[in-house]
């Protein structure tokens, strides 16, 4: 089973969420997502103030084996995009939770509390059911 940490959030496209302290959002692709892509060779991250709506293609992960769309689980500006993936996109392989989040969002208003977001046992399960 990959690695779930209790202190996120989860959505079914396998992205992870962490509250931070000023109350927005870091995001990024979870462990099971990134094993199942491979090595990755390409990261492409929203710019700061883009706006996006749930469940927007908003990031591109690319591997030797194919590129995947990472989506906004929720709606809100993005305040930052990760900038060291440019040059170490394995960051995303090698640390999924850490230094490898793809964007910082501040969420729109009751966003966070209208998203359809998974707690680390409805993940697990979740990715279980699909085989994972």
């Amino acid at each position: 089973m990959s690695n779930v940490p209790a202190d996120l959030k989860y959505t079914k496209s396998h992205e992870w969420l962490r509250v931070l302290p000023d109350g927005s959002l870091e995001i990024g692709i979870t462990d099971h997502a990134q094993h199942a892509l491979g090595d990755l060779v390409f990261v492409e991250v929203p710019e700061a103030g883009r706006t996006l709506s749930a469940g927007e293609a908003c990031a591109v992960v690319e591997s030797v084996k194919a590129a995947s769309d990472v989506y906004a689980p929720l709606a809100g500006q993005v305040s930052a995009g990760n900038p060291q993936l440019t040059a170490e996109p394995q960051l995303v392989n090698t640390d999924p939770y850490g230094a490898g989040w793809l964007m910082r969002l501040k969420p729109a208003a009751g966003a966070l509390a209208g998203a359809e977001l998974l707690s680390p046992a409805a993940y697990q399960e979740f990715v279980l059911a699909e085989g994972g």
